[in-house]
């Protein structure tokens, strides 16, 4: 691992062409206030922008994740400041990212923590993670995302249940509802997030970022909508010299040497 930046809340390193994002504000329990989410968003449109990163892997510490928005700073907010405050723009900076994101979960991840989650591309979590919705005990609702993305990931019923008790759920459960991809032991947690990371970079990265683009239409569009977009991405591919060099390998079989183009 080559060290990288640290940019206050966070700190960037990389493995070959994975970045690592991680999360560190252990006084606050990774409170998710402005500076964060934008030391966040920066980080993650950088390595977007940089040709030779195939991942990101985003993690917090090993007790904690990111246990949501700083209520200290919430508590006086007024909707005004929420609407000039830039929060929402940050999260969809985050949304609009090409790269894929593997969370590394360990502890909790609550609120915009689980909204976080939620946000990246594929969830590697640690046995002790634990997920929840808690706002409504503070007298609001998940406000960027939630809502929609527990509904769209585990159904109506499950995402009602969430939302309106606020209860947290072990990873165990988030498995079943089909939120995390991987259960792993804690101490192994972003290990194997950097191995599935490094695993998605070793892909051809035109493939791999219209890959995305079209799973996440799923959920944006309607099915035949979706679909297109999916073929219009597919024959795009078709023209790439990575998938005649994909092809090329296959019947010669021989390892395939990847360009990104």
């Amino acid at each position: 691992m080559t060290e990288g930046a640290a940019a206050g809340p966070v700190s960037v390193t990389r493995r070959d062409r994975v970045v690592l994002i991680r999360i560190d504000r252990p006084e606050v329990r990774n409170a998710l206030d402005e500076a964060t989410m934008e030391a966040i968003a920066a980080a993650l449109e950088t390595a977007d922008r940089d040709e030779s990163v195939g991942a990101v892997v985003l993690t917090g510490t090993e007790k904690v994740f990111a246990a949501g928005a700083d209520i200290k700073v919430m508590v006086e907010r007024e909707p005004v400041d929420v609407l000039v405050g830039g929060q929402a723009e940050r999260w969809r900076r985050i949304r609009q990212v090409l790269v894929p994101i593997v969370a590394a979960v360990n502890g909790f991840a609550l609120g915009g923590g689980c909204e976080l989650a939620l946000c990246c591309d594929l969830v590697v979590a640690g046995e002790s993670a634990r997920f929840g919705q808690p706002e409504v005990k503070l007298g609001i609702i998940p406000g960027a995302g939630g809502t929609q993305r527990w509904a769209r990931l585990a159904g109506k019923h499950a995402a009602m249940d969430l939302v309106l008790t606020g209860r947290t759920i072990d990873a165990q459960e988030a498995v079943r509802l089909g939120m995390v991809n991987r259960l792993v032991p804690p101490h192994l947690c972003v290990e194997i997030a950097l191995e599935v990371a490094a695993e998605i970079a070793a892909m051809p990265r035109l493939a791999v970022r219209l890959g995305k683009q079209a799973v996440l239409r799923a959920f944006e569009s309607p099915l035949e909508a979706a679909l297109d977009a999916e073929r219009q991405a597919f024959i795009m591919l078709l023209g790439t010299a990575d998938r005649r060099e994909g092809m090329r390998a296959f019947l010669e079989k021989r390892p395939p040497v990847f360009r990104g183009r």
